[in-house]
């Protein structure tokens, strides 16, 4: 199997001069690509010089996540890429046990390994963590990360399982897949597009898979901090409008009004605890899916999975319970 590393760059000198020699260290079998998003510091002119070998693939503005990959990728060759986070430690053998799970089933679409955080190694990262989950209202979370709660690595994960999505951080998928799903939906931007693309993997009847025999570090908020309202922005326009896009016709019904009203109180929280401006990115991140409703539902497919979720209202279970 060709695996094909590819990180996306903005602006990230500091990640790839930390973290790329590790990446190559512990990634021989693999070629790796940089594909640059128009960055406006000296990140392209420092892997020139110091890194020689790689390719680096341009692009001629910042496309965000989502449009960023789905524009590089169309000028990169392999049977599985390897989406990996400019600020993400990867560990020895970290590719041999997810290409053997790839060989073990031809319908496996998608694969994470094990996210743990880079600043307290023993425990799980917000960003996959064990493999992603969904709820029956369409809230993401992990094994090993419910909301903003993460569970000390006790080698309770270390399994090979089926999970609903995989993270982006490093989010290896066939490269015949990708481009049948035509990639991203760069409306997106950037965050939970990974988690649209799996959904619509499912749908289309592939798996995902968590792979707990490799192991990554994340740092996390590398790029867009964890805090910034255009995060909160885009997590609740992008949730919304992948609900409208994946959920089956009849949970549709009740489930986007449901959520539209918690995210109301959601909204309110979040004014009280990080600042105004998260409320009114929560307020922006509705009308800007409001303003998407005519293309998001273009792009729902024929066929929607009627049992998507495996947990079943976990927001109050977790806060109320």
């Amino acid at each position: 199997m060709k695996i094909s590393i590819v990180i996306l760059n903005w602006n990230g000198k500091s990640w790839l001069e930390k973290f790329l020699p590790n990446v190559l260290e512990n990634s021989t079998n693999a070629q790796i690509f940089i594909i640059d998003n128009a960055s406006t510091d000296d990140s392209v002119e420092f892997l020139y010089k110091n890194f020689p070998t790689i390719s680096i693939i341009k692009n001629s503005e910042n496309l965000g996540f989502a449009g960023g990959y789905n524009e590089g990728l169309k000028h990169i060759s392999g049977d599985i890429f390897c989406l990996l986070n400019s600020d993400v430690e990867v560990t020895d053998n970290w590719l041999q046990p997810i290409e053997n799970l790839f060989n073990k089933d031809a319908n496996i679409a998608a694969i994470q390994p094990k996210v743990l955080d880079f600043n307290r190694k023993n425990y799980f990262e917000f960003a996959g963590a064990g493999g992603g989950l969904i709820d029956n209202l369409g809230f993401p979370y992990c094994r090993g990360r419910i909301f903003e709660d993460l569970e000390k690595d006790e080698g309770q994960y270390d399994d090979e399982a089926e999970i609903f999505w995989a993270s982006g951080c490093a989010l290896f998928i066939r490269a015949e897949e990708f481009r049948k799903m035509n990639g991203f939906d760069e409306r997106f931007f950037a965050h939970q597009e990974e988690i649209d693309l799996c959904w619509r993997l499912i749908n289309a009847g592939k798996k995902i898979y968590y792979c707990g025999k490799s192991t990554v570090y994340h740092v996390g908020g590398g790029t867009l901090n964890k805090q910034s309202p255009r995060k909160t922005f885009l997590n609740f326009r992008n949730n919304l409008s992948m609900l409208l896009k994946n959920l089956p016709l009849k949970s549709l019904f009740w489930i986007l009004p449901l959520r539209l009203i918690l995210d109301g109180f959601a909204g309110i929280y979040l004014g009280l605890k990080n600042g105004f401006p998260h409320l009114m990115a929560v307020l922006k991140g509705h009308f800007g899916f409001y303003s998407q409703i005519s293309g998001t539902l273009k792009r729902r497919g024929n066929h929607q999975t009627k049992r998507y979720y495996q947990s079943k209202w976990l927001i109050f279970k977790h806060f109320f319970k």
